[in-house]
């Protein structure tokens, strides 16, 4: 019997728990990178003696502009090292080609978020960095247009690499919902939980891990509606499948994040032979929020 050319193709299934775990370990890696690497990193080398990571903040008598602004600095220099890498992930495995792609929309959207948030908020890192600079108000509208601006261009950039390099369609509506909402939750519930423990106070959970979850990720949820209808793929997508590794390594980074990380890690640039003063000693720390 001959078959019409037009018949509609097979629909494309994903793997729930596989797509959940990928997405766990993006959005853990992409609080590391701001909070480990772009804090505390810089924080030692640049001076501090010593300090506290958690999920939410890094915590040191020890602060200056530059480590304020590094979290968001070294956020955006990932988004871009995940998208040059992603173009030419062709022949990986769908699983990895869709890390790279919830790491490279972790990264992105809570970088140019924080701009927006802060300005409006006059609270968390980028506050710190426009403290000093006056007339204040114009820095802090500065922010708000720097951070719609950019989210928006952090929209297009990850929308038409979902497209482009996962290779979903916008005529699959019902999958592309699943690979942007799945992600979305999954790290608004990574990063809640990894605050609830933190050292320096539960108020950080909703000053800062909820927002930089479900608010600087909220593109996730519309940005199909702003991707340009010309848009192709430049490869198909097979799906992603069940892959047990992704899974398991997404339970072990989870608790390790949450019970670990979450509890707080000091951190010290040396170890001397004199007596250490704790580091929540006369001087209180200020934290470098998320």
């Amino acid at each position: 019997m001959a078959v019409s050319s037009s018949t509609n193709p097979m629909p494309v299934n994903d793997d729930v728990p596989t797509v959940c775990a990928v997405s766990l370990l993006a959005a853990a890696l992409a609080d590391v990178l701001h909070e480990g690497v772009g804090h505390a990193v810089l924080a030692l080398f640049s001076g501090a003696q010593s300090g506290e990571i958690s999920t939410v903040a890094w915590s040191s008598a020890y602060h200056s502009r530059l480590v304020a602004a590094g979290g968001t600095l070294v956020n955006l220099a990932a988004g871009l090292v995940f998208r040059l890498v992603l173009r030419g992930a062709k022949n990986f495995s769908a699983q990895t080609r869709y890390f790279l792609f919830t790491s490279l929309a972790f990264n992105l959207f809570v970088g140019t978020g924080y701009f927006f948030f802060s300005g409006v908020t006059n609270f968390g890192d980028w506050e710190e960095v426009i403290a000093p600079l006056h007339p204040h108000w114009m820095w802090r509208t500065l922010l708000v247009v720097v951070g719609i601006a950019s989210y928006y261009g952090a929209i297009l950039l990850v929308g038409s690499a979902m497209v482009r390099y996962v290779g979903v369609s916008l005529s699959e509506s019902r999958r592309f919902r699943n690979l942007t909402f799945i992600p979305y939750f999954s790290a608004a519930l990574l990063l809640g939980a990894g605050g609830l423990l933190n050292p320096v106070g539960i108020q950080l959970v909703w000053q800062s891990a909820l927002p930089g979850a479900a608010g600087a990720n909220c593109g996730l949820l519309w940005m199909r509606y702003y991707i340009p209808k010309r848009t192709v793929a430049n490869w198909g997508s097979p799906g992603i499948g069940r892959s047990y590794r992704w899974i398991v390594a997404a339970a072990v980074v989870a608790l390790v994040f949450i019970f670990v990380l979450g509890r707080g890690i000091p951190l010290h640039r040396q170890v001397t032979s004199e007596v250490m003063v704790p580091k929540r000693g006369l001087e209180p720390p200020l934290p470098c929020e998320n």
